[in-house]
């Protein structure tokens, strides 16, 4: 097996990192299904439940994947075979490759809706169109194969062209652009939202603590929001985390990132809400909030042209911050482990992505009858990912620190060789050995339809 290349590129520097890698777990997730999710189950009360999650359980698994990727400076499978030499460990980075591949290609699908959204708000095609011609406007979109396809390729195709810059000069340059533009997107979005007049029921309903609202499904998927919202188990984090640099406090980071990762999510919140409510419009969950909720509100509201441009461009930014990080799993992996340069990798990891995602873009359209397991292909996609791959990636990592490299390992590198003070080791052992795994299992099986609360 090769060393690590002398020349082996990575993060110039901490603010890098933490946009780099915060870039990566933001993205549709927190703009769209954390609002509604915290909403329908019970406000305050969820969010509560959920940062508890993200302290105890979120943050210890990310930290686990950092300490594998900077500890092997190699990509997600070639950090299992260097740190567990003829074992069977590197099938976990396989599990983390197949998760990419099948995450990006749906989610590029997604993404591409929101080039879609941003040409209609740049030409005012949501002008004097009732709720129901909007819905009728996003379900003939994406029942045409054309046009989806063609945002699609565009989406890859930007995704590409950051990532075959390089790490410093695509990945970390770009998410330091595209980060702050989010965030500023989010304020201003936020600022408008919570000054319209009926405001105050929107704040309400997201912060309100209902704890008449608690079951035994809320806590799952407060869980399971604290493990998906962080890009945990499918290899992103190990692979960034390799580009770490070796003085760089990986405590700090993980806990900066988690910090971020919420704060947007809430924010998100706090700009969809209180104009759901202010508008008197039922929240729908999911596509239909974004997609046919959100331009109804906008009609209404003054300045709306403006304000929907600039909230699918935010969608637009969340999204690609994502993609660069999925994409940069199967191009690290094809570059260091069959010797590609990066840019050959970047065009064997694209094409070969978009033979799956045009499958996935077509289940709306002209492939909307091909079902293998009864799924079509972007939903086989979708379950497969977040309900098995992931899952079993977070469990499997956390196992192989917990128990193979062990406290010394761990500890070996949360500390940079010592040099910092890590009183939080016997604490983040008994989660990793204990908590998380259990936590992650719950997960599982509930992904799996094993165990059901509801």
């Amino acid at each position: 097996m090769s060393g690590i290349p002398a020349n082996r590129d990575s993060f110039g520097s901490r603010f890098g990192v933490i946009a780099a890698t915060a870039g990566s777990a933001i993205g549709l997730g927190n703009i769209w299904r954390f609002p509604y999710v915290a909403g329908e189950n019970g406000g305050g009360a969820f969010l509560i439940i959920y940062l508890g999650f993200i302290l105890l359980i979120g943050i210890p698994v990310m930290l686990s994947e950092f300490t594998i990727g900077r500890s092997a400076q190699r990509n997600v499978f070639g950090s299992f075979r260097k740190l567990a030499p003829g074992k069977p460990w590197y099938l976990i980075g396989l599990m983390g490759v197949g998760a990419a591949f099948m995450i990006l290609a749906f989610y590029t699908a997604v993404a591409g809706w929101t080039l879609e959204y941003i040409f209609q708000s740049v030409i005012n095609g949501f002008e004097g169109l009732s709720s129901n011609q909007l819905n009728d406007m996003f379900y003939s979109f994406i029942g045409t194969p054309w046009r989806p396809l063609l945002w699609f390729f565009v989406f890859m195709a930007l995704t590409g062209a950051i990532i075959m810059s390089g790490v410093q000069k695509g990945i970390e340059k770009y998410t330091k652009i595209l980060m702050p533009m989010l965030l500023v997107l989010l304020f201003i979005l936020v600022v408008r939202s919570v000054t319209l007049p009926g405001a105050a029921s929107g704040i309400s309903f997201l912060f309100k603590p209902d704890f008449s609202k608690i079951t035994p499904t809320t806590i799952l998927e407060a869980l399971g929001q604290a493990f998906f919202s962080l890009s945990i188990g499918m290899g992103t984090l190990i692979t960034y985390g390799s580009y770490i640099q070796k003085n760089d406090n990986l405590g700090n980071t993980a806990v900066s990132v988690a910090f971020a990762d919420t704060f947007i999510a809430i924010l998100a919140g706090l700009a969809i809400f209180p104009a759901v409510f202010a508008f008197g419009i039922e929240p729908g969950s999911g596509e239909g909030l974004v997609y046919i909720t959100l331009p109804n509100i906008f009609l209404q509201m003054p300045g709306g042209y403006i304000f929907s441009l600039m909230f699918f461009i935010l969608l637009g930014v969340a999204a690609l911050t994502s993609t660069i990080s999925v994409l940069e799993v199967i191009v690290a992996f094809f570059s260091e482990e069959l010797g590609l340069k990066r840019k050959a990798a970047t065009w064997l990891a694209t094409s070969s992505v978009s033979i799956l995602g045009v499958m996935c873009v077509l289940s709306s359209s002209t492939m909307a009858d091909v079902k293998i397991f009864g799924f079509t292909v972007f939903n086989l996609m979708n379950f497969t990912s977040a309900n098995i791959l992931l899952p079993l990636g977070g469990f499997f990592i956390v196992i192989f620190v917990a128990w193979f490299l062990g406290r010394d390992g761990a500890k070996e590198e949360l500390s940079n060789q010592g040099k910092l003070k890590v009183r939080y080791i016997p604490f983040y052992m008994f989660v990793i050995k204990f908590l998380a795994p259990l936590a992650i299992a719950f997960i599982f099986l509930q992904g799996v339809g094993l165990i059901n609360f509801s």
